[in-house]
């Protein structure tokens, strides 16, 4: 099996995510359109839940996987690197089946508990897809630490394709049953998908599994580690993820619960208070398409950074970590401008109904989540990860008390929850900043990486803003005003991004070796008077 570079798994990852992301956001308005608003609500509310307990099963030992074999592969060691992998497997089927029955046995409980009583069958029929992707996401680390993404990036494809058309057809038969009984579509097609998702994986590895050695390989030369020693790698690695991503899902269960009784304290009825909270999801969902990139960003630097710092490689390490941002900037920054000035555009042409004024608001956290989730990944690559948990924590912390105090604020409301985020991720943001730079002793200027993104973005903003306006005003004779608002959308996206690119070029913003990440196929769709001015 042979392995990619960063530049290149971070760019197989990337189109994979933006896929599954796409596909997700064609997705919602079909399911609203057979659930119905609160039907969505209740929808949303059974996937934080399901959420929290996938992060507490998946989030730690997978990545426990890629970054031992990702050193143990950088110093030789490739036979204890695969023990490793079967070992972490082991432990993942195991706490698969665990989880999975706690979902079923304690669904009524946690329903109640969130104030949505409703999505207690919900729960129910999204255990199976808590064992099924356990299994899927023990292969996940295991060619995320070969440096091989195209597994993962494929998996994920065939994952969402299986679970939107099982979703769409389960959630539009038994919706004769009721929208308590409806909301459980959502929940099967997340099963299938994952069973198929996993499946692929496992054909993957057994066609993959044989590792080719090295001519010079002694293994004599080699220290082995004991299964115990191995057992206690993954521990020490995945316990500290786990509690990290715990916790920021935790955050989110408290939001859940929080959120509702909060809007309801504010004067809001029941049912309203689930329609804002669904409001809240699609902003998320949104937010979710260009988070999928940087997610594949992570992924991709994560057993690169690992390796690296494993051999006492500091140059290759700060050269990663910069990269890093550079490219989380590069993307994050314009998909936020461009979010806020087009919401309203967007959310029509989703047909997600009314909230845009959220994504207006709020579209800020996605530059922050992406900051983030970079230097979450760095700090668990350099072996601080309990570091990266206490902040998250001391940032969840400040976050519920801004989204308790603002939410039930008449004129506030929803927006609260926005405000909430905006500080509960700048604050661990400042402290991992920090951290970074005293532990690795490397100049890590954030501010430096983000000033031409944010040149580039504020023109593109200015002339999506134009484009618009002159493309509502040109089309709007035609009768059908979805088809008048999908015409402008498209063509001041397109515009956006040739501004943005433009600009980024003329500026020296856009490296030759950025074009990389683009396939072939979309390189050559850009102008050749852009391709010019890249250096």
């Amino acid at each position: 099996m042979k392995e990619q570079s960063t530049t290149k798994g971070f760019a197989i990852l990337s189109m994979a995510g933006m896929a599954v992301k796409i596909l997700s956001v064609i997705y919602i308005p079909l399911m609203m359109k057979i659930i119905g608003e609160e039907g969505y609500g209740l929808y949303g509310a059974s996937y934080q839940v399901y959420a929290f307990v996938f992060v507490l099963t998946n989030s730690g030992i997978p990545v426990a996987i890629s970054k031992l074999i990702s050193e143990l592969n950088a110093v030789g060691n490739y036979r204890d690197a695969v023990r490793g992998f079967k070992i972490a497997r082991f432990i993942l089927v195991i706490l698969g089946i665990v989880m999975a029955s706690f979902l079923i046995v304690f669904s009524g409980p946690l329903a109640s508990i969130t104030k949505y009583n409703k999505a207690y069958l919900s729960l129910v029929t999204l255990a199976p897809a808590i064992f099924f992707t356990s299994i899927a996401s023990a292969y996940r680390g295991y060619f995320q630490g070969r440096a091989n993404m195209t597994p993962t990036a494929v998996s994920q494809v065939i994952e969402q394709i299986v679970n939107t058309i099982f979703a769409l057809v389960f959630a539009a038969y038994l919706m004769r049953y009721g929208v308590e009984v409806g909301c459980t579509g959502g929940p099967i097609g997340t099963s299938f998908g994952a069973l198929a998702s996993a499946a692929f994986l496992i054909y993957c590895y057994e066609k993959n599994k044989k590792i080719r050695l090295p001519k010079n390989y002694v293994e004599v030369s080699r220290t082995r580690l004991t299964t115990s020693q191995l057992v206690k790698k993954i521990i020490k690695y995945g316990v500290p993820i786990t509690l990290c991503v715990g916790m920021t899902y935790a955050g989110s269960i408290v939001d859940l619960t929080n959120t509702k009784t909060r809007l309801m304290v504010g004067g809001i009825s029941d049912t309203n208070a689930t329609i804002l909270y669904g409001y809240l999801n699609k902003y998320q969902q949104l937010l979710n398409v260009p988070i999928a990139i940087i997610s594949s960003l992570s992924a991709a630097i994560l057993p690169a950074i690992s390796a690296a710092f494993a051999v006492k490689d500091r140059k290759r390490v700060k050269d990663k970590i910069n990269y890093s941002f550079r490219i989380c900037f590069l993307i994050a920054i314009p998909c936020a401008v461009g979010f806020s000035v087009l919401s309203g555009h967007i959310y029509e042409l989703l047909k997600f109904g009314k909230g845009y004024y959220i994504m207006e608001c709020g579209s800020i956290v996605l530059v922050l989540m992406s900051i983030m989730q970079i230097q979450t990944t760095i700090l668990q690559s350099v072996g601080k990860l309990f570091t990266a948990t206490f902040y998250s924590v001391i940032g969840i912390i400040v976050k519920i008390c801004i989204n308790y105090v603002l939410i039930a604020i008449p004129n506030i409301n929803i927006l609260g929850a926005i405000v909430g985020s905006i500080v509960g991720f700048l604050i661990p943001i400042i402290l991992n900043h920090i951290i970074i730079r005293k532990s690795l002793n490397a100049k890590v200027s954030l501010i430096r990486h983000a000033v031409k993104p944010v040149i580039a973005s504020v023109m593109m903003g200015i002339v999506v803003f134009a484009s618009s306006f002159v493309m509502d005003f040109l089309f709007g004779f035609i009768k059908i005003a979805y088809i008048s608002n999908a015409i402008s959308t498209i063509v001041s996206v397109l515009v956006g991004i040739i501004t943005y690119v433009f600009t980024m070029a003329l500026i020296g913003g856009i490296r030759k070796r950025d074009m990389e990440l683009l396939p072939g196929a979309a390189r050559k769709l850009i102008p050749g008077f852009i391709l010019r001015k890249v250096k």
